[in-house]
């Protein structure tokens, strides 16, 4: 228990690291801010909800419409909640940080561990990317200009599909099917994951891990990828994102590290909902998009 398990953390020591983070009744607190929010994002934008992108009852996913007609950047949106809790429904209101842009914002849902494997969660977050490169077209969208973003755990899904040989899935995806991303406080080398209180749930084995951590991946996307992360975040998280971008230092382009000073992890998701924050313009600067005349709220 004292001994060193991962780096120079024992096990108490990375338990922490990668418990709640911050403070727990803050994190219920925006979670439920969260949640209120995104109920008043499907009354109030012009979207359509739980379209299946497979065959389970989980893989699901929302578009919300931008506030231009057609031809429209994409951006898909992959929930955290260290792949065990939470849903899309508690994340409809990051729409509000695009719809003026004239982006369309689509939040994925997929099925949660231990419900489903590790490789299984993966495969359906693919999955869903691959349902709206085919039909963006016929929601208005442009399949050129498809862009994935994601906090925590869905941090290190961006990740994932960065990482992902499309053609090798099927022979008519184009290698570059992304054409850029913003992970937000990810993780993205499980094997401390792997090591903590959270593999009592995750039940990762070590081939499971390293298969699943983008660290370990050959960055096959490279298009612009943004690593945002709290200032206030713990010494892992740091560590996450730096790890990455140091990884993938060599690619064709470099992942950006954004260490955002006062910022938490709770409070650094929470600025995908405001379009004027500077996550959000990042990520629209990415997107070379401009405020649209479009309605706001």
């Amino acid at each position: 228990m004292n001994g060193p398990l991962f780096l120079h953390y024992n096990r108490e020591e990375l338990d922490a690291q990668y418990g709640n983070p911050g403070d727990p009744a803050k994190a219920e607190t925006y979670i439920s801010q969260w949640t209120i929010r995104s109920v008043k994002a499907r009354s109030e934008l012009n979207c359509n909800l739980n379209i299946a992108y497979g065959s389970s009852d989980s893989e699901t996913l929302d578009i919300f419409f931008s506030g231009l007609s057609e031809n429209c950047p994409i951006n898909v949106f992959y929930h955290g909640g260290y792949w065990r809790a939470q849903d899309k429904d508690e994340f409809s209101y990051v729409a509000y940080g695009f719809y003026d842009s004239g982006t369309i914002t689509v939040v994925v849902n997929y099925a949660l561990v231990p419900k489903v494997t590790f490789d299984e969660l993966v495969r359906q977050c693919r999955a869903a990317l691959v349902w709206i490169w085919r039909n963006a077209n016929r929601f208005g969208g442009n399949p050129k200009k498809l862009f994935v973003s994601g906090h925590s755990a869905g941090g290190h899904i961006v990740g994932m599909l960065m990482a992902t040989d499309w053609p090798a899935l099927d022979s008519k995806l184009p290698s570059q099917l992304i054409s850029g991303g913003c992970a937000i406080s990810g993780l993205y080398d499980l094997e401390p994951i792997r090591l903590c209180f959270l593999n009592k749930e995750l039940r990762l084995s070590e081939k499971e891990a390293a298969r699943n951590s983008p660290i370990k991946q050959k960055r096959t996307c490279h298009s612009p990828l943004l690593l945002a992360v709290g200032g206030n975040e713990s010494t892992e998280f740091l560590r996450q994102t730096n790890s990455l971008a140091e990884a993938w230092h060599q690619s064709e382009d470099p992942p950006q590290v954004l260490v955002m000073p006062d910022e938490d992890h709770f409070t650094v998701a929470d600025q995908l909902g405001d379009a004027k924050s500077k996550l959000s313009q990042k990520i629209q600067d990415q997107m070379s998009l401009e405020s649209s005349q479009a309605l706001s709220f």
